[in-house]
């Protein structure tokens, strides 16, 4: 069994308060006009919401398969990491899907084919995946908001979403100090910004669903 690092779920108990603090106080209206099934997010705020909507269903849907089918050895600490990390998902789900009523994007049908559940670097590989793209993808949507409020929302969100992504690297490599390479963080420093463009093509082969981002530039 591997050693456990206790930062590892001081950073999962903040991210539990923040993950309280985007439900409870970020609660955002129905818009309830009826959208078509149609593959495309949509437009403005509601593409906005619909494109990050998509991304918590791929990522709820992730880690609710690495739950219930653990790889080989997980630690009783990795399990519920990780499992920790599944219910802040989930929850981002519900509630962009609740926020969105009769405007939300259909339930997406997920493709993990390409991931071995059955092994840990397989699982936590794919996992710094979702969670680094996830960071990218709420910081390069932030400009395309324009109600505030869903602004502190998405705020919220992609904070926790930053100490999953934060976490999952630990596991990877433990006391590690700072990011490796420039695949998170720019030469200014600065997070990597992604347009939705980007982020639906990388997380293309996880969806089987049809995803377009027509209006969202």
């Amino acid at each position: 069994m591997k050693e456990f690092n206790p930062s590892r779920r001081s950073v999962l108990k903040w991210t539990g308060t923040a993950a309280t603090l985007a439900i409870a106080g970020g609660l955002l209206p129905n818009f309830g006009i009826s959208a078509a099934l149609a593959a495309d997010l949509g437009e403005g705020d509601i593409g906005v919401l619909n494109y990050a909507y998509a991304l918590e269903q791929l990522e709820a849907a992730f880690y609710t398969m690495v739950v219930k089918t653990p790889y080989a050895d997980i630690s009783d600490d990795e399990k519920t990491i990780l499992t920790d990390i599944m219910d802040h998902e989930v929850a981002h789900r519900d509630f962009l899907k609740k926020a969105l009523a009769d405007k939300a994007i259909p339930d997406l049908e997920v493709d993990f084919s390409a991931v071995d559940f059955t092994k840990r670097d397989s699982v936590l590989t794919t996992a710094k995946t979702f969670e680094d793209l996830g960071v990218s993808a709420y910081n390069g949507a932030g400009k395309l908001i324009k109600n505030p409020d869903y602004l502190a929302a998405a705020g919220r969100i992609v904070s926790i979403e930053g100490r999953h992504a934060a976490v999952i690297r630990d596991l990877l490599k433990p006391n590690t100090t700072a990011p490796s390479g420039g695949d998170v963080v720019d030469k200014n420093g600065l997070d990597v910004v992604n347009t939705p463009a980007a982020v639906l093509k990388a997380a293309g082969p996880f969806i089987k669903t049809p995803v377009t981002a027509i209006s969202l530039v």
